[in-house]
């Protein structure tokens, strides 16, 4: 009987070291191995668990998407319209697609919203609540939703003609449900220019009239309206300022005030496709003063909202609640967007991010980061107040939730180097040099890389001056392909698509001199689409 006790507290014992390795995250010289609170159920549906496909960001049901359109929040509903085409995972006539969030987190899919007529494809544009019906398209108490858009006219680009691009409008009387094309359409015609598109539009309640950004090839226009249907041309910027290695595109206008002080600058958001930093598609920024008509800058350098590769043509939401300014962007890159190795479905869009304006050594800095509401599917798997890296010495963290995961830390302003990693030696690099003072991004042997051949050909970098702290605060959040990289709240932000051929399940964090990392967390994300929201896209 005795004996038997002693097998039995041996067997417990053993047990307890099992259960505090795995649940308590027992440090061993240099492995640290996480088991999550939350385990991810299997799934007995399919529904957006395709290889590849974003587990919190959004995404289409089937089908190709690209830009963002008519970002706009209405009675507690997050609108998000996009560029869509229904018809195969390639690029290819223009309609409106359509979804709605209460959170900017869990989104529901919507029938289609615009479709192609007579005058055009549609192209990327805005919308806005008409709140006092100066539009006349519907009334006071119930204010029509409005879309202004881009047509681009096939027959006229048959005819070998340039100017097959003009603006269009459309309406709902039922929070966007239905749409009605305006009888008058286009209400900004083109005579003469092959690249005019792209509308934004806000009212300004400091002249008490609509005003509309659009781009005209290589520099952006102006205009104004009382009702939203008959628009004056005011202005123009940018022929001689900014980046031109490509065209212009999905221009946004708005005003932010600088952090820490009373001071209120305006902020021009173009794209341009191709001329970003690292190839093709890039957001570029500009600070300055608007009057209304007119947009000034002092600025002398180019200036990036993203220094990766994959967050294009994103604009922000008109009407957010608390004057926030929020931002979606374009996941993708037209380098290689058409190829990407996803199957049922193309493309997905960046986490919506709040857009600040900081002043640092008397430069403007546009920051974004991640909405607070994000916080709500995150649960924490692993912390540690303060952890110590030797010089040139490894410390790996074994986790296999990594490519649904957060990681956020505070480290020294030191070099750093950050590698994800699986068992059949896929790698993603990220290194912060502090001698060069660069941050830069590897994703050469990140897993599949082949399928275009200007996705994995090189490694993606950027200085950062802008960082002038003692510390570096770092957010990473990877979805099942991509990683979000913000650093000091987001004064350098950095997106990229991945592939891997397997999930990260290793983390090793080095550095070739004596480093300290704070108040680490290794985060679980939980899946948006694991509630099977039902579809009206059948």
């Amino acid at each position: 009987m005795q004996l038997k006790l002693h097998r039995i507290s041996f067997i417990l014992a053993l047990n307890l070291l099992v259960l505090l390795f795995s649940c308590k995250k027992t440090e061993g010289n240099s492995t640290i191995a996480i088991s999550s609170s939350e385990t991810i159920a299997a799934d007995s549906t399919s529904y957006y668990k395709e290889s590849f496909r974003p587990q919190f960001h959004f995404s289409p049901e089937k089908k190709w998407m690209n830009d963002p359109n008519g970002l706009l929040f209405y009675k507690g509903t997050y609108h998000l319209f996009y560029q869509y085409f229904p018809g195969d995972i390639v690029w290819g006539p223009m309609h409106w697609g359509h979804a709605t969030s209460k959170d900017l987190i869990h989104w529901k899919h919507h029938k289609i919203a615009l479709f192609p007529d007579k005058l055009g494809l549609i192209f990327s544009g805005s919308a806005v609540i008409d709140t006092d019906n100066t539009s006349g398209l519907g009334s006071v108490e119930n204010p029509p939703m409005i879309a202004i858009f881009t047509y681009h006219n096939t027959e006229i680009e048959k005819a070998g003609k340039i100017n097959t691009q003009s603006q269009g409008l459309a309406y709902s009387l039922d929070e966007g449900e239905t749409w009605t094309k305006y009888n008058g359409n286009p209400i900004i015609g083109n005579n003469s220019l092959k690249d005019f598109r792209d509308p934004k539009v806000f009212w300004n309640s400091e002249t008490n009239l609509w005003n509309l950004t659009l781009v005209a090839g290589d520099h952006a226009q102006f205009y104004t309206s009382k009702n939203l249907i008959n628009w004056t041309y005011v202005s123009q910027f940018g022929k001689n300022i900014g980046a031109h290695g490509g065209v212009w595109e999905c221009p946004d206008l708005f005003k932010l005030k600088v952090e820490n002080s009373e001071e209120e600058k305006w902020v021009l958001l173009v794209s341009i496709n191709p001329g970003a930093p690292d190839g093709g598609s890039g957001t570029q920024y500009f600070i300055g003063d608007y009057d209304g008509e007119s947009f000034n800058t002092n600025q002398k350098d180019i200036k990036w909202i993203d220094y990766g590769t994959d967050n294009y043509a994103g604009v922000t939401y008109n009407n957010a609640p608390n004057n926030e300014r929020i931002f979606i962007g374009w996941m993708s890159n037209w380098l290689y967007g058409r190829n990407t190795p996803t199957q049922k479905w193309r493309s997905a869009m960046t986490l919506p991010r709040k857009l600040s304006l900081e002043k640092i050594d008397n430069n403007y800095v546009l920051k974004s980061s991640p909405i607070q509401q994000l916080k709500t599917i995150i649960t924490s798997d692993y912390s540690k107040e303060l952890l110590s890296i030797e010089a040139n010495k490894k410390i790996v963290f074994e986790y296999n939730h990594l490519n649904q995961s957060q990681i956020d830390f505070k480290a020294l302003t030191k070099n750093l180097k950050l590698t994800f990693s699986n068992e059949v030696n896929d790698s993603l690099v990220l290194i912060y040099d502090h001698k060069i003072n660069s941050f830069s991004i590897d994703r050469t042997h990140s897993g599949l890389v082949n399928f275009e051949p200007n996705f994995g050909k090189s490694i993606h970098k950027t200085s950062t001056p802008n960082l002038k702290t003692q510390t570096l605060d770092y957010q990473i959040i990877l979805d099942w392909s991509s990683i979000e990289i913000f650093i000091n709240g987001g004064v350098y932000v950095f997106t990229e698509q991945i592939f891997p051929n397997k999930p990260y399940t290793k983390l090793s964090i080095q550095s070739d001199e004596n480093q300290e990392i704070k108040n680490l967390n290794i985060s679980k994300i939980k899946g948006i689409w694991e509630t099977n929201y039902s579809s009206k896209n059948d």
